[in-house]
């Protein structure tokens, strides 16, 4: 792999929404420079960038794939993307590391939800952008339409660099406003020469090209003087002054493809080149800051064969093979081997990567996603990507007894790899619960647990973590008295119990006076009313928002101890809560939902047959936020219904607000579930 210096480098993320084309751009990318000798196409399974097994079954981009291609002197480093929300993860991490985004957008739905969310994302983080209005071919593809959108609802210094010859299925070619070439479709193969601009578009290409000029000079005062003046002003000087006007964000260049045709790529590639800041002309996105040699890790890949891969960004001087390096985070030194250039699920060997290169190093002790490797032995405040929190829950059993050690040590493999991927133990069911970004997410997860750990598990939906609380105060009395052969036991209590709010917790008050019990006993009653809290009588759940007052009692010299105090705390609880009016809480979740104009309606509706409660609605452009608040054990399946109601376009996130009590018809069904299920135990 020859080396580049750091002033030829772009880094890209490609990224727009789900089914825009990112991954066959990526492959029209490489086939045009000569990276591959072939187009490959997702339909067959024969891209470079969707080379997991996931991917190729499902026809989808599930994690993040480094690529490359070198174009006129220059390397171009392609982070191909998910568009599905649900595996946004990598997508997040990966433009913490690049300086430019190229968003891809279909030229039938044109701006989508997860298209808003990059501009926003790469908009708070600064990066230049390129927009790339693909498809261009399908019916109902209309690139002025989708131009005049991106106007409207991103920015309105989006503005094209190319326009299409033709349109839908008499689209022939492209028009390159920047060099005023024309390149006419190459049906599948390799483009060709640059051509002449029909006659019959000249009008359209003058008007578009004035815009064009009318954008780019408006940034720089010397340029527009010139221009004012009627100077010509050459393709390669509007080419710098496009790069610069797009590092400051003042201008975002439109160009158009139809990636499975190949069509488009020659002028992209010239306007990534062109167009696209480097290494050297961006602060380094990772917000690191001068710290000598060093990389930052944004990718884990959990190889079976070849282990842990941690994929960096070289963020100062040249990162070496055969050299050591220290992780701040562990403060462990990490031993570097072969440096691996990405090119999907291949990769060659290179010597070392320069500042601002992307490569990849198998066999790390420690290092995980998200850390750096310096030079120096320092600390240093490293920067969140910003994972997300998963948003869907499923409780998760190994199929085979006895694999669950196996289960848990796969699975926390996948989580290296996908921070957005938890694994943890309901402490109140007692269940293994898999949580991510959505159903699919899971599933693949368990597919890749499957077929890389081989292990099989099953999904369950996850127990809803009621809880029980009282309305009001209460007394109650434990005697606990024992009598066998030998010593007895006894233990004697009275108890007051009053609501403090389930957020409150418990609190256990001493108010013996005079030593009716001693002091070595009255730990024995909290403790075991604590314990009788953990399953309440009405749904097993555990009982919160109590404050328990140790008001009386008695004790035997000879015949009391603390576990006759502890039963007869419990025994004090069981009857002062039967009379404190004891009842069911449900976690609510606060729910925000992205969904198209037209589905808001249906989408709301559902709300509220869910128990929810609309908190206020905002339109974006073609789409409306939603929010509202909803019961958990209304939403478990909420992933499968948003999709139906909005034809795969909509989007949500949750979070938990707050307990409330369950209307009373609600907990009745669930007091009958419980006693059934203890009836059932009991019969086994």
């Amino acid at each position: 792999m020859p080396a580049v210096e750091p002033g030829k480098i772009r880094n890209l993320a490609v990224a727009g929404h789900r089914g825009t084309g990112k991954t066959s751009l990526v492959e029209a990318l490489l086939f045009q420079s000569g990276a591959t000798t072939r187009l490959g196409t997702v339909e067959a399974g024969t891209t470079v960038s969707d080379w997991d097994e996931e991917e190729r079954k499902r026809q989808l981009s599930l994690q993040a794939s480094i690529c490359h291609v070198l174009w006129r002197e220059s390397k171009l480093n392609l982070i191909d993307t998910p568009g599905d929300a649900g595996f946004q993860g990598d997508l997040l991490a990966a433009i913490r590391v690049v300086e430019g985004v190229v968003l891809v957008v279909s030229g039938v739905m044109g701006v989508e939800v997860q298209t808003g969310r990059i501009w926003k994302r790469a908009d708070d983080l600064g990066l230049a952008r390129c927009l790339v209005v693909n498809m261009l071919d399908r019916e109902r593809a209309d690139f002025f339409r989708v131009l005049s959108q991106l106007k409207a609802q991103l920015s309105p210094h989006c503005v094209a660099v190319e326009i299409p010859i033709g349109a839908e299925h008499e689209l022939s070619g492209v028009v390159d406003l920047l060099q005023m070439k024309a390149y006419i479709s190459p049906e599948g193969g390799k483009e060709g020469a640059p051509a002449e601009i029909p006659a019959e578009i000249a009008d359209t290409v003058a008007e578009y090209r004035e815009k064009l000029l009318d954008a780019i000079v408006e940034t720089d005062e010397a340029l527009m003087e010139r221009y004012l003046e009627g100077e010509e002003i050459g393709g390669e000087e509007l080419a710098r002054a496009l790069e610069q006007a797009a590092l400051r964000g003042e201008v975002f260049p439109v160009a158009c493809a139809v990636a499975t045709k190949n069509l488009g790529s020659t002028a992209l590639l010239d306007l990534l080149v062109e167009g696209m800041p480097s290494p050297v002309e961006q602060d380094v996105p990772a917000g690191l800051g001068e710290v000598g040699t060093g990389a930052f890790v944004f990718k884990t890949i959990a190889d079976p064969f070849a282990g842990r891969i941690n994929v960096f960004r070289v963020i100062g001087g040249t990162v070496k093979s055969d050299s050591t390096l220290t992780n701040p985070r562990t403060r462990g030194k990490e031993r570097l081997g072969q440096i691996l250039v990405m090119q999907g699920k291949e990769h060659v060997v290179a010597e070392a990567a320069v500042e601002g290169d992307i490569v990849a190093i198998a066999k790390l002790k420690e290092t995980m996603t998200g850390d750096a490797l310096l030079e120096t032995d320092r600390h240093i405040e490293l920067p969140s990507i910003g994972f997300p929190e998963p948003v869907m829950s499923f409780a998760i059993t190994p199929k085979a007894k006895g694999d669950e050690e196996k289960m848990a040590t796969a699975l926390r493999r996948l989580a290296e790899e996908d921070p957005t991927l938890v694994l943890r133990r309901d402490p109140q069911t007692g269940e293994q619960l898999l949580s991510g970004m959505s159903q699919m997410h899971v599933e693949v997860a368990v597919e890749r647990l499957k077929r890389r750990f081989s292990v099989e598990v099953e999904l369950h939906q996850p127990r809803v973590p009621y809880l029980e609380t009282i309305r009001k105060e209460a007394r109650g009395h434990g005697r606990y008295k024992k009598q066998t052969g030998g010593r007895g036991q006894f233990g004697d209590c009275h108890i007051e119990i009053e609501p403090i709010g389930a957020d409150a917790g418990y609190e256990f008050l001493d108010k013996i006076v005079g030593g009716v019990i001693p002091q070595s006993y009255r730990p024995a009653v909290d403790k075991g009313i604590q314990e009788a809290m953990l399953r309440g009588e009405l749904a097993g759940a555990p009982v919160k928002g109590v404050r328990v007052r140790l008001v009386d009692g008695s004790y035997h010299t000879v015949d009391s101890s603390e576990m006759a105090f502890k039963i007869a705390g419990s025994m004090a609880w069981k009857q002062a809560y039967e009379q404190a009016d004891p009842v069911v809480l449900e976690p609510i979740m606060e729910i925000e939902v992205t969904v198209p104009d037209e589905a808001v309606g249906a989408v709301n509706g559902d709300l509220n047959s869910r128990r929810g409660r609309l908190q206020g609605m905002e339109p974006q452009g073609g789409m409306t936020s939603i929010k509202a608040e909803v019961p958990m054990s209304e939403i478990l399946t909420y992933s499968q219904s948003l999709t139906s109601l909005t034809g795969g376009r909509g989007d949500y996130h949750m979070q938990f607000v707050r307990y409330e009590e369950v209307p009373a018809h609600i907990a009745q069904k669930i007091v009958e579930q419980v006693k059934k299920e203890r009836e059932e135990d009991q019969g086994h």
